[in-house]
């Protein structure tokens, strides 16, 4: 393996010498998707996640999960005959039930590829399908192919932290817009998901800094 996670490194630092002192300074790129995860569950673990902290989060899934006694995680069709007060019971707001149930059907009707589906589609195909579903926006489908998938070009340019990792690495007095990050990502291309690790991990860097002082 070592030669191709090096691959993205190598062509980064030859691009752009800010990636390189960033590469030097944090080390080899370490992303490990979670490859084995349906489409199905990584999305009702996002929506679980959405407006709240990671342990609420996951205090409310694994509720959700234990009304389906014997099952690792449930299926779209055991969700949609789950009463809905149930689920409400495990912590889930009525929004976000609506978006679970929308996502099971998606899901059953084929919108919502299968885990083996997926790996045929392009990125643009999948946020095209999956944004479709209630309650799944075009950076949660990027979180998707990032960390489950380790598509090797997703550049999520409206998530924060890696707007705010760009400020940090190349030392600017402004966090950059949306558009100026997608722009002057051109050139991370095609590695532009290697360039947003490494950019996450500088705001954490700056973060972690931060709370020593």
């Amino acid at each position: 393996m070592g030669h191709l996670d090096s691959e993205p490194t190598d062509y980064l630092s030859h691009v752009d010498p800010v990636m390189r002192r960033l590469i030097g300074e944090i080390g080899p790129f370490s992303l490990k998707p979670r490859i084995r995860r349906s489409p199905f569950e990584s999305l009702t673990r996002a929506i679980a996640f959405q407006q709240l902290h990671d342990k609420a989060a996951e205090s409310i899934l694994r509720r959700f999960i234990a009304l389906f006694p014997g099952r690792r995680f449930p299926r779209p069709d055991e969700l949609l005959a789950m009463h809905m007060r149930s689920i409400r019971k495990a912590g889930f707001s009525r929004p976000k039930i609506l978006a679970l149930r929308d996502l099971a059907a998606k899901t059953l009707d084929g919108t919502v590829p299968t885990n083996r589906m997926i790996r045929q589609l392009a990125d643009e195909a999948i946020i095209r399908r999956l944004i479709e579903v209630r309650g799944i926006g075009q950076w949660t489908v990027e979180m998707l192919l990032i960390f489950q998938l380790g598509r090797p070009d997703v550049l999520p340019i409206d998530d924060f932290g890696l707007r705010n990792g760009f400020r940090i690495a190349y030392r600017r007095p402004m966090m950059p817009t949306p558009k100026q990050l997608l722009q002057y990502g051109e050139r991370w291309r095609p590695y532009r998901t290697a360039a947003a690790w490494y950019l996450w991990r500088a705001a954490d860097r700056e973060k972690r800094a931060v709370e020593v002082f």
